[in-house]
């Protein structure tokens, strides 16, 4: 049985443990949710690289044998860094695994992508993504109120429909394939195909995938113990993140508690 950290700075890092769960049954999750310093959005590149050291440091204390950055912002801004500081254990990002799925899934080369203003600014996407496919064509909107709805605890209303509608309108009629490039946003992926008719990419599951290649290459062998609980540790409100993170994953969370690192 391996243990796998997953950290986020809210709870869009819930929707990499259900596809972690579903994948790697037999291990067990330990999860820290940064809420308290949310949104990563708000933070310079070196502010953003400190708390996300600070994180992998406690992670690794508590035994993982693999780490993954369950945000775009924390990718793009610290995932070289980590991966320089923890040699020792994979570390697993969310960029190139998203556009990973986004390249396999469109069939005209022309891709959507909805992430926040940072990620967009920082330009992850298009380089990741035209790194695999120089022919793609990138239409990127940074949508900065989705991560507040969500985190906040999405309601399904119309005026918060109207803000989705919004953000698809400057996505070209052509594009074929939607990469949410956040992990809060496939918490409201059911609302975006209200809207969207091409295909809904996230990286949750190839990321998944490639936590389970890099833990075999590790161990040479998959274990197949029964996994324990996942652990959930938050630096701020834990009363929202278990309404929003019950919800989505469909039952109560029971090991929930609060650290400040």
């Amino acid at each position: 049985m391996a243990k796998i950290g997953v950290f986020d700075s809210g709870v869009g890092g819930i929707t990499v443990v259900k596809e972690i769960n579903k994948i790697l049954p037999e291990d067990t999750i330990i999860y820290y949710g940064d809420n308290k310093n949310f949104h990563y959005e708000n933070l310079s590149v070196d502010q953003i690289r400190e708390h996300c050291m600070k994180i992998v440091e406690f992670l690794v204390l508590n035994g993982v044998d693999a780490v993954v950055v369950a945000c775009s912002v924390a990718t793009a801004a610290a995932l070289d860094t980590l991966k320089s500081r923890f040699a020792h254990i994979p570390i697993v990002g969310v960029i190139d695994t998203g556009a990973k799925v986004g390249v396999e899934m469109t069939s005209n080369n022309s891709i959507g992508i909805f992430a926040t203003p940072a990620t967009v600014a920082m330009d992850a996407y298009p380089k990741a993504l035209r790194n695999i496919n120089r022919k793609i064509s990138v239409f990127q909107k940074g949508c900065p109120k989705l991560c507040y709805m969500i985190e906040d605890g999405w309601e399904d209303t119309l005026e918060n429909d109207e803000v989705v509608k919004e953000y698809l309108s400057y996505i070209p009629e052509q594009t074929d394939t939607l990469l949410l490039g956040c992990t809060h946003y496939p918490l409201i992926r059911h609302v975006i195909a209200r809207y969207f008719k091409g295909t809904i990419v996230d990286s949750a599951k190839e990321t998944a995938d490639t936590v389970k290649k890099e833990l075999f290459l590790k161990a040479g062998k998959s274990k197949k113990n029964k996994n324990g609980d996942p652990e959930y540790y938050i630096s701020g409100d834990i009363k929202k993140f278990k309404e929003v993170a019950a919800d989505f994953l469909g039952e109560d969370i029971n090991k929930v508690y609060k650290i400040e690192l």
